[in-house]
């Protein structure tokens, strides 16, 4: 199973979403894969403590390899790593994912993620953590998944942009993946003691969206966690966030 965390707002946690929720998916015994697509690097960073330099052997190496002939192209295996922790591997990003962006949409690439993917055997779950815009790396990511999560951070401008977002996957569904589905939306810094929360999702409630439980709670664990350079299960396996990541990833499997 594909799973891609997109939103189009930058700073509603994405690559936080990703690195738990596929830390826990192989600390229960699932072989798992984080793509990072986000030349930012955020999710390869929280996920090796020594990121990769070297752009050729990171996916920007792999988008790279789709420009050019290769008779003997190298594998998606080749470009992925493994983290500290076990069962979970990282294909991470580069900041060079900037400069093949056009050249990649130029000569529509678009769907070599998927093929690759389809092709790649060994894991049980995939999380793709993709940049806060719709482009070319988003679309790729969308087009190769099964499933798409939703992050939102309880702020009003991200409330405006989320009917635009569904607009946007709805399109690229009837396009380009009919099997694509969308898991619904994560509630993340979560502050059940604050008013604009919980109006604005029962805002989301009431325009159809669904909204997946429990909510993820605000927790400044969250940033001790990327400091430390390692997923809450590792970091606080006991602390309430990480138990809300746990639950978080069960009804998600039970979908």
């Amino acid at each position: 199973m594909i799973r891609v965390v997109f939103n189009q707002k930058g700073g509603v946690g994405k690559s936080t979403i990703t690195c738990n929720l596929a830390a826990i998916s192989a600390n229960q015994g699932l072989k798992t894969l984080v793509i990072d697509l986000d030349a930012q690097c955020n999710a390869s960073h929280y996920l090796r403590s020594e990121p990769i330099s070297d752009s050729d052997q990171t996916v920007a190496g792999y988008f790279e390899d789709t420009l050019s002939f290769r008779i003997y192209p190298r594998e998606l295996s080749s470009f992925i790593h493994p983290t500290p922790l076990e069962n979970l591997d990282l294909m991470p990003a580069h900041e060079a994912l900037d400069t093949l962006h056009g050249r990649l949409e130029s000569r529509y690439k678009i769907y070599k993620l998927r093929d690759a993917l389809s092709a790649l055997e060994g894991y049980d779950r995939i999380y793709i953590d993709t940049p806060p815009a719709l482009n070319f790396y988003t679309r790729s990511a969308l087009i190769a998944a099964d499933r798409c999560l939703i992050p939102f951070d309880c702020d009003a401008f991200a409330r405006q942009a989320i009917d635009e977002l569904m607009a946007n996957v709805r399109e690229l569904q009837a396009d380009h993946n009919q099997g694509l589905s969308v898991e619904g939306v994560i509630v993340n810094q979560f502050q059940s003691r604050a008013r604009l929360p919980a109006a604005l999702i029962e805002e989301l409630h009431a325009a159809g969206h669904r909204v997946l439980e429990p909510f993820l709670s605000a927790s400044v664990k969250v940033r001790e966690s990327h400091q430390a350079g390692k997923p809450l299960i590792t970091l606080a396996p006991k602390h309430k966030l990480t138990e809300e990541y746990k639950r978080l990833h069960a009804n998600l499997e039970a979908l």
